[in-house]
């Protein structure tokens, strides 16, 4: 490549999807963040400008997600060479769409093409998540890994972290509904209980073996039973102003499901037809508004390809 530059987009993501906590998601098209790297004459590595994030991202190289991420695969490979960091951010900060995540992943895309190292996405997922754990702390890569890898992604394991491709229904859309509030993962994750009753456990664990299962053949009224969380939805709906109105709004649309995506504020909600994708994000938009909350909506299919160079 020998470029003194370059720019790399990679997307947000939903995590958790309904039963999955912490080990399943997928990409979508839309938003996601941008990351230039340059070679610099310094043997430092710099941020040298954030836009997008309101003044509220740090430029310490030890606090922001990016920079943590490229940092931790220089030490690791023990690389000493000048890079500046800019980071344009093209989404919401704690809006439960993976934002710290993009952040991470483009970072060491970036530096992978920039240094031509030849790593490949398993060897680049750990420096990811050691930037994701920055903001959530916590290692959780249900955001990371489909926006490193693209599609659905399911977490079996994390020690060692054992990423699997799920196939992507042909027909699933996603419309994201994003109220004008802000949730901080670390924030979202420190209200969850400890245990959960048994009754619960297995709930959950048949809803998600099913959910996989009909992602995987495409059965969408399969996946339309198996969208139910009984842990952690109804305790971290509790932060989302009027959550089980517009909830309601998405299936009363037509969706296959619905929840929160990652930590929130942002639902998502599923569906077979890019008109009922269109429908929701009309309905819930409606509802939303007449709370008096500002909101974004996207509509997207499953994004294959995750990360992308720019240029």
């Amino acid at each position: 490549m020998n470029s003194q530059s370059i720019k790399v987009f990679a997307p947000a993501s939903v995590s958790n999807v309904g039963p999955g906590f912490d080990i399943l998601g997928f990409a979508l098209h839309e938003p996601g963040d941008e990351i230039i790297l340059t070679k610099s004459d310094s043997d430092k590595l710099e941020i040298t400008n954030i836009t997008g994030d309101g003044g509220k991202l740090p430029y310490d190289i030890e606090k922001n997600t990016a920079s943590v991420a490229i940092k931790s695969l220089m030490d690791k490979y023990e690389i000493r060479v000048g890079i500046s960091v800019e980071i344009n951010k093209k989404m919401g900060l704690g809006s439960g769409l993976g934002s710290s995540a993009a952040s991470a992943v483009a970072a060491v895309v970036a530096v992978n093409e920039l240094l031509e190292l030849g790593l490949n996405k398993n060897q680049l997922l750990e420096h990811a998540l050691a930037g994701e754990f920055v903001a959530s702390k916590a290692i959780h890569a249900d955001n990371v890994a489909p926006a490193l890898f693209g599609g659905i992604v399911l977490i079996r394991g994390y020690h060692p972290i054992d990423v699997i491709q799920i196939p992507s229904p042909e027909e699933l859309y996603c419309t994201i509904i994003y109220p004008d509030i802000e949730i901080k993962t670390s924030e979202a994750r420190a209200i969850l209980p400890d245990s959960v009753p048994l009754k619960d456990m297995i709930s959950q664990t048949g809803n998600i073996a099913s959910l996989i299962y009909g992602l995987a053949t495409s059965d969408y009224k399969l996946i339309s039973r198996s969208l139910n969380d009984a842990v952690i939805e109804p305790v971290r709906s509790k932060l989302i102003s009027g959550y089980s109105e517009i909830k309601k709004a998405a299936i009363d649309a037509g969706a296959l499901g619905s929840s929160i995506s990652g930590s929130g504020p942002s639902l998502f909600a599923l569906s077979n037809s890019e008109d009922v994708a269109n429908k929701i994000a009309v309905d819930t938009k409606t509802v939303v508004d007449s709370l008096g909350i500002g909101s974004i909506t996207y509509i997207s299919k499953i994004n294959e390809a995750g990360t992308k160079i720019l240029g």
